[in-house]
């Protein structure tokens, strides 16, 4: 079983294919929140802050943390938000960018293992990227595109997740440190994404043997009705060998979907995490209704 292990200073989670499903949370994240990229721009924290601890108290595993502002200092953003999210919880961080220098500065401030978002199949990026993994000693984000783009043909996109994993041996990183995103197409636009999906999930799982994560809203976007349409994807996506996604775990469809699927596929031990959820607890007027009642019961069948 291929396990990629993520860790912060006090905290170690584990994505694995006998493993529960594990839940990125991706609200620190300003692309299309215009009010917290202008919040983040300025040196005000507030709004991460709170969505930082909504998050992990929604049950969040990890946090993907991204500061992609224009025509702002996104290293020095993402580095002083990285500090920030690391002294308010514990769970591992996922380091978001598009921007090598970015990611460079928040591995630096970062503190135990972090999962690196990302690499593509691009000759220039891997060559800038696998490096810094190594060097780091990180896990990484392996996204099924290259220079011919992002193809519709889930075989090509298997081989361009089958580059990343080779280059990367070339440099000495483990495959248990790469997890590919299979990029989930929009099924409103392209009636085959979901198939396609899935069957490209169960060969990463079952041929390359790589854990797996993507942007859980991409199947569903311009749908209506978009949050149980991603539960039903996501459901289905674990059951094809998925082991991560990037999602807003205040979203709760979604949530009882994932932790469905972990009952289903036996990795919730016992359904532990399912009945702690959602079992109603006994009032205490029951607890002792029941209590005097089985008493009275015991007294009269001695009399008899």
């Amino acid at each position: 079983m291929t396990n990629t292990v993520i860790s912060s200073a006090k905290k170690e989670v584990i994505i694995g294919f006998d493993r529960p499903f594990c839940v990125i949370g991706e609200r620190i994240n300003p692309t299309g929140r215009k009010k917290l990229a202008a919040e983040m721009k300025a040196g005000d924290f507030s709004t991460v802050e709170a969505d930082t601890i909504a998050q992990v108290q929604a049950g969040a595993h990890m946090l993907d943390v991204n500061a992609g502002i224009p025509l702002a200092d996104e290293p020095k953003i993402l580095a002083d938000t990285i500090k920030l999210v690391q002294s308010l919880v514990d769970v591992p961080l996922a380091i978001d960018s598009s921007i090598v220098e970015a990611l460079e500065a928040g591995l630096e401030v970062y503190q135990g293992k972090a999962l690196l978002n990302s690499v593509t199949g691009e000759e220039e990026r891997l060559e800038v990227i696998l490096p810094m993994v190594k060097k780091y000693g990180c896990a990484v984000v392996g996204i099924s595109n290259d220079e011919t783009g992002i193809s519709e043909d889930p075989d090509v996109r298997y081989e361009v997740a089958k580059k990343i994993v080779e280059r990367a041996a070339d440099y000495g990183i483990p495959k248990e440190d790469i997890v590919i995103d299979p990029l989930v197409m929009p099924i409103g636009a392209l009636g085959a994404a979901g198939r396609g999906a899935l069957s490209l999930i169960r060969r990463l799982r079952e041929e390359l043997k790589v854990n797996t994560t993507c942007g859980a809203s991409n199947i569903s976007f311009g749908l209506p009705n978009r949050h149980q349409l991603n539960q039903a994807f996501l459901s289905m996506a674990a059951g094809a060998g998925m082991t991560s996604a990037i999602l807003n775990p205040l979203h709760e469809p979604e949530m009882v979907g994932l932790m469905g699927a972990d009952v289903i596929n036996g990795v919730d031990k016992d359904c532990t995490t399912w009945i702690r959820k959602f079992r109603e607890p006994v009032a205490e007027s029951e607890e002792g209704r029941g209590a005097r009642g089985g008493r009275g019961e015991r007294r009269r069948r001695r009399v008899a």
